[in-house]
C-alpha cells in the first residue's frame, strides 16, 4: 500500500460505522472526503477499534482490533505499518485500559508515522490523563486540534511544542449547505447526537416550559438514540426519565422525541429544516463540538452553553451562549430569537459566513497535505539513514591515509 508519485497511503485508526459514535462518523466522513479530493478510494484504509469482534466490517476496513486484546494487537500494529501514514483519532473512552492507555501500546509498535487529532483536551485532567495525553504527543509525528482554544490549552496545560500542533477544524457535510428548509409554521429548535447524562437536556426541557405563551407554539426536537454506552448500563431509563419531565412539564405539545440516528445527507435534511439549533451541554472542557460545526455549516442561529468550542466560534454573533445549568438565561435567549426574525436573520447570515470554511472537501484538503508533508519528510529521513557513510568506513578510510 506503498504510495505512488505524491499520495501516500493514509491507515485510519479509530472507532468506525456500524459503531454509533461522533469518532466513528468523524473517521468515515474524512477518509470519505479525503478519497473525494484525491479521486480515488485507493490507499486509505482502515483499522477499527471494537469491543467485540462481532461487527460485520466495512470493505475499506481492513483489520478490526479488539480492545484489550493482545492478539489483535500485533494484527492492529502491522496493518497500520503497511501504510505510508496513520491517522489516528484519540479519545479516552475508545482505547482499552486505564483512560484508553492501550493507544501507546499502539503506537509504540508504528514504524510509520502519526499523525495525531486530539477530539478532547481536558482542563482539569487526572495526573494519570495529562501524562498519558503527553505521551501520546510525543509518540506522534504530528498532532492537529480543531479549534484556537484547544492549540492553547494543549501549548499551556500540557507543555506541549506548539511547531507540533495544527488546528484543522472539524468538518461538515456539504449537503448542509444551502436554502433553509424550514416549512413556516411553528418554529424549531433542534438538539441531535447521542442521548446521556451530560448532553444537558434536562436544562434545555426546563428553558422551554418558559415558552408555552408563545403562538405559534414552537417545537423542540431531541433527535438521536441513546448512547450505547447508556444503552448497555441503564437500557431505555434515561430516555424515559427525559420523556416523564416533558410530560411533568406540560411539554407534550412542545418536546418531540425522535430516536433515530441520522447521518450523513439524511441528518442534513433534518439540520435544514431547523429554525436555530439548542446545544445544552454540561461540560466545561469541551474544546470541539461536530454538532456546532454542522449547525454553522447549515447557517442556523445557535443558543449553546458556554463550552470553550462554542464562546471561541459565536462571539461574532452567530450565536449566544448561556451559563451551564441556567435555563431561565437560556428560556430568554431562545424567546429573542424565536420572537426576533431581524435578530436570527443577522445571526443566521453570521453562521454561514463562518461556516463556509467548514465543509468536508476544504477540510479533508488540509489534512491530504498534511500527510503528504509527514510522509515526504520521513522518506527524506529514511533515505539519508541509508545514504549515510558507515563509521567503520570513514575509520578505515581514516587510517588508510
Amino acid at each position: 500500500m506503498r504510495h505512488h508519485g505524491k499520495l501516500p497511503s493514509i491507515g485510519f485508526l479509530s472507532t468506525y460505522p456500524p459503531t454509533s459514535c461522533g469518532l466513528a462518523t468523524f473517521t468515515s466522513a474524512l477518509r470519505g472526503a479525503i478519497a473525494e479530493d484525491r479521486g480515488t478510494d485507493a490507499g486509505l484504509g482502515v483499522v477499527s477499534l471494537v469491543d467485540t469482534g462481532a461487527t460485520t466490517p466495512r470493505p475499506e476496513v481492513v483489520c478490526q482490533h479488539i480492545n484489550s486484546d493482545h492478539r489483535s494487537l500485533s494484527r492492529a500494529i502491522n496493518a497500520l505499518n503497511s501504510f505510508d501514514v496513520v491517522f489516528i483519532q484519540h479519545e479516552y473512552g475508545i482505547y482499552g485500559g486505564p483512560d484508553g492507555s492501550e493507544i501507546l501500546d499502539l503506537m509504540a509498535g508504528l514504524k510509520v508515522p502519526a499523525i495525531v487529532t486530539l477530539h478532547t483536551v481536558l482542563s482539569r485532567p487526572s495526573p494519570h490523563q495529562w501524562s498519558l495525553l503527553r505521551d501520546v504527543v510525543k509518540r506522534a509525528t504530528r498532532v492537529v486540534i480543531m479549534s484556537e482554544t484547544a492549540r492553547q490549552r494543549l501549548v499551556r496545560d500540557y507543555r506541549v511544542d506548539a511547531a507540533k500542533v495544527q488546528v484543522i477544524p472539524h468538518g461538515a457535510k456539504a449537503s448542509l449547505a444551502g436554502p433553509s428548509l424550514a416549512d413556516g409554521s411553528r418554529p424549531v429548535a433542534l438538539t441531535w447526537g447521542l442521548i446521556g447524562p451530560g448532553k444537558g437536556l434536562e436544562t434545555a426541557i426546563d428553558a422551554f416550559a418558559g415558552l408555552k405563551d408563545l403562538r405559534p407554539l414552537p417545537r423542540y426536537i431531541i433527535l438521536g438514540k441513546t448512547h450505547p454506552k447508556v444503552q448497555a448500563s441503564q437500557g431505555d431509563t434515561y430516555l424515559a426519565d427525559l420523556a416523564t419531565r416533558v410530560h411533568d412539564l406540560g411539554l407534550d405539545d412542545l418536546v418531540e422525541f425522535d430516536t433515530r440516528y441520522p447521518d450523513g445527507d439524511a441528518l442534513a435534511a433534518e439540520v435544514r429544516r431547523a429554525n436555530l439549533v439548542v446545544l445544552p451541554y454540561e461540560s466545561t472542557d469541551q474544546v470541539t463540538s461536530g454538532v456546532l460545526v454542522e449547525a454553522l455549516a447549515a447557517g442556523k442561529p445557535v443558543i449553546a452553553t458556554a463550552f470553550p468550542h462554542a464562546v471561541e466560534v459565536l462571539t461574532s454573533g452567530a450565536g449566544m451562549v448561556v451559563p451551564h445549568g441556567d435555563p431561565i438565561a437560556m428560556r430568554d435567549r431562545l424567546r429573542t430569537v424565536l420572537t426576533n426574525p431581524s435578530v436570527a436573520d443577522r445571526m443566521s447570515a453570521e453562521a454561514r459566513r463562518i461556516g463556509s470554511n467548514l465543509y468536508w472537501p476544504s477540510v479533508a484538503h488540509k489534512y491530504g497535505r498534511l500527510a503528504t508533508e509527514v510522509a515526504t519528510q520521513h522518506e527524506g529521513a529514511q533515505l539519508l539513514t541509508t545514504t549515510t557513510i558507515p563509521e567503520t568506513a570513514i575509520d578505515a578510510f581514516a587510517n588508510a591515509s
